[in-house]
């Protein structure tokens, strides 16, 4: 028998994965993973940059890797050097908002402002305009839809989150490892939100582990529009 309860959670669980399902593109289209076949992985960061950031580029530099990195306004804003220090390494940039806030609820209006203050931040001090989006929290609303085809953005989600805001170096890369597969996305952090100084050591060493471990199975590290829309 079908109960109003169980409808009411029904609704709730398809309103999550609306809102948050790594695959929903309910809100906008977005991806979340690439094409298997060759043996290739995107790695990303969220939230930076950060006083921290620099750890990032030279782990990645000294094993050839490109990355994606989702920048947040205000810190690129406050962190500009090494917010060009990023580009300068031939990583690329994605849109992760200005004020990292969880838009659920929010108006289109105030979703709209803060990606373009965004896109404006980037731009302005890194001389780069991007063309990908990840929302905060991976939450997507009302209006970021009209906001992606505003500012010509591509939403990009993740195939494995490493949740390196809560786990040990061990563990975050452990997770990674499990569950990285050909034309996956990973998400870490080189940041904390809008946190001035964050503390992400533990992602930092993540990468350090995982990075030749993946690469010693074969795999090979690509930006993320490079996974998504290889050239021919």
């Amino acid at each position: 028998m079908i109960t109003q309860a169980s409808l009411v959670a029904a609704f709730g669980i398809g309103a999550a994965w609306a809102v948050r399902g790594r695959s929903s593109s309910v809100f906008g289209p977005s991806r979340w993973r690439g094409e298997a076949g060759r043996k290739a992985l995107a790695l990303t960061f969220d939230d930076g940059p950060s006083p921290s950031t620099p750890l990032f580029l030279d782990i990645l530099a000294e094993h050839h890797v490109q990355a994606t990195f989702f920048q947040v306004g205000a810190n690129v804003e406050r962190n500009p050097k090494i917010a060009r220090a990023v580009v300068a390494a031939g990583h690329e940039i994605g849109n992760h908002s200005y004020s990292h806030t969880n838009f659920a609820l929010k108006s289109a209006a105030l979703i709209g402002s803060d990606f373009a203050r965004a896109q404006t931040a980037i731009s302005e001090t890194s001389g780069v305009l991007p063309t990908l989006v990840r929302a905060p929290f991976g939450v997507r609303w009302f209006g970021f839809r009209e906001m992606q085809a505003q500012l010509g953005l591509k939403g990009v989600m993740w195939t494995v989150i490493g949740l390196d805001w809560k786990l040990p170096a061990s563990g975050i890369a452990d997770r990674v490892l499990k569950n990285a597969s050909d034309g996956g996305i990973i998400c870490l952090h080189d940041g904390r939100g809008t946190e001035q100084n964050p503390d992400v050591s533990p992602a930092a060493e993540a990468v350090r582990r995982l990075v030749p471990a993946l690469m010693a199975t074969g795999y090979h590290f690509v930006t993320v529009s490079e996974l998504l829309w290889p050239t021919k």
